[in-house]
């Protein structure tokens, strides 16, 4: 009796790219958002070292998506996001609008605001109440 031949199955190594999509992960917050630069009078004796330590690199800007959320909005402080978190931002402007990772904090006395990261060749100036930030995630 003779035994029945075996079927190879081949598979094909053929890689896919997805295209990311956010999920919303959280509650919407809203909050007023700001500019800072990396010099030291608008942050600390360290300008380019972030509170996550985190290292901004000389040739910066707003197209790195990073920014700094008020102390009332971190979990260090009874907040919903953490450092490294990535937050969808609306209601700035369609330059600015987007998702951003969180990589430092802002001074205590500021209440539910953001301050997105700029250079300051960029020279942007904002001060906008009501922008929406949400917690998201990839998938």
């Amino acid at each position: 009796m003779s035994r029945p031949a075996e079927r190879r199955v081949v598979k094909s190594k053929t890689k896919v790219k997805k295209s990311k999509t956010y999920v919303t992960k959280s509650l919407t917050y809203r909050v007023t958002a700001t500019i800072y630069e990396a010099v030291p009078g608008q942050t600390d004796s360290e300008p380019f070292i972030t509170a996550d330590n985190s290292r901004i690199k000389p040739h910066y800007g707003t197209k790195q998506r990073w920014m700094a959320l008020s102390r009332d909005l971190l979990k260090p402080w009874g907040g919903e996001f953490e450092y490294g978190d990535t937050v969808r931002v609306t209601g700035i402007n369609a330059q600015l609008d987007g998702v951003y990772t969180i990589h430092d904090t802002m001074n205590k006395r500021h209440r539910h605001c953001m301050d997105i990261l700029a250079h300051t060749s960029e020279n942007l100036d904002i001060f906008t109440k009501g922008v929406k930030i949400q917690k998201v995630t990839y998938q």
